[in-house]
């Protein structure tokens, strides 16, 4: 058995972010209603019929649906945004489907999977400073490619793995689908069982692969020698080393997302920019991933530092990550994002350019003007 055959039912949970990622949202989208009518109707919807598990302006989807517990170990999540795949973090087969496919789970509590096929990536190691997961996930692009895993299971293992903190893990599993996966699993371990107690969820079942597991493909990799990585325009797997394209310039510098908005990230960009000032003319916007986020990132004086250092902080939100509002791009601007996705015109126009990278990269960046390695300032 591999982790990827774990199927178990979860309950519906209604979330509102920048745009609607709601299961509901596909009655409304077959009747071609906008955005904040479908938001309204689900709002009065839940509340009518007396949904508990509804969340309006908390952050992006996926950060909300761990934070409170809806990702849980050998679970089947199943969500009408692609970045659902998150959840495989927490042990879960937690995967996107379309909107159509979704009125069918409403209606019926069922869904039709196909059992996918596994490719297993090993990491060992210590990762250096200035290094973290959302590198190790941009060389994992580089190396499989952006359809390198269509309709697969990533399964991820290793030492390098099981040392990571849960922000990192959800930053692992974020990105799976950027390399066509179905989902990215990462097993579940004491870190898992910490974080869910924390929130005071136990109710839930551990499995793990079979010793003698088959994979369709291996990776082995060593994490003592990455160094920070950046994926270049307009695909997610044009990954270079940092120091292959340090000094390109940008305009504008974004840390946020379901993928590099966590309080870790915020935390490591801080480290970088404590007591310095971004470059002359640069925009750095910061949108922490959570409401839950941007509170602790307050009480623990972190946007202090992220402010002073010239950054603009914005509510917690899909934001600029999806072009929705907040420092979109016009023709000929380039950003540095610690975001999930680089396609063209995903940030605004279609003739400007987007890097991705880690938090601590892109902080680094802000503070240069320019694609900087951000180990120089990592203590």
């Amino acid at each position: 058995m591999k982790l990827c055959t774990i199927i178990k039912w979860n309950k519906l949970v209604l979330c509102c972010s920048t745009y609607l990622y709601l299961s509901i949202y596909t009655i409304f989208s077959i009747l071609c209603l906008h955005a904040f009518t479908v938001v309204q109707f689900t709002k009065n919807w839940a509340k009518q019929y007396g949904i508990k598990n509804y969340f309006e302006y908390e952050g992006p989807c996926h950060q909300i649906m761990a934070e409170n517990g809806f990702f849980r170990p050998s679970t089947l999540v199943v969500g009408t945004d692609s970045h659902t795949c998150m959840g495989g973090a927490f042990g879960a087969f937690a995967t996107g489907i379309g909107s159509t496919e979704m009125l069918g789970v409403l209606i019926s509590g069922e869904i039709w999977l196909k059992v996918p096929q596994s490719i297993k990536i090993v990491w060992n190691g210590k990762l250096p400073k200035g290094v973290y997961a959302k590198d190790i996930v941009l060389y994992d692009c580089c190396q499989i490619g952006h359809s390198g895993a269509t309709y697969m299971a990533l399964e991820y293992s290793g030492d390098t793995i099981s040392n990571l903190i849960m922000d990192e893990r959800m930053t692992i599993s974020n990105m799976a689908v950027e390399m066509g996966a179905k989902v990215g699993l990462l097993p579940a371990d004491e870190i898992t069982i910490d974080y869910l107690k924390k929130i005071g969820i136990t109710d839930y079942e551990i499995l793990k692969p079979d010793e003698d597991a088959k994979y369709i493909k291996t990776y082995f990799n060593n994490s003592d020698y990455l160094v920070p990585q950046v994926a270049c325009p307009h695909n997610v797997d044009n990954v270079k080393p940092v120091d292959e394209i340090e000094g390109e310039r940008i305009d504008q510098a974004y840390i946020g997302s379901c993928t590099g908005g966590r309080f870790s990230d915020l935390e490591a960009a801080a480290e970088v920019l404590k007591d310095k000032k971004i470059a002359p003319g640069m925009k750095l916007l910061i949108s922490p991933a959570s409401k839950k986020i941007y509170l602790k990132a307050i009480k623990e004086g972190i946007l202090e530092i992220l402010a002073d250092a010239g950054a603009t902080i914005v509510a917690p939100s899909c934001g600029l990550c999806v072009g929705a509002h907040t420092g979109i791009l016009a023709a000929g601007e380039r950003c540095i994002s610690s975001t999930n996705r680089n396609f063209i015109g995903r940030m605004g126009s279609k003739k400007a350019e987007v890097f991705l990278a880690s938090a601590a990269t892109v902080a680094a960046s802000a503070l240069e003007g320019k694609i900087a390695d951000p180990r120089k300032y990592i203590k």
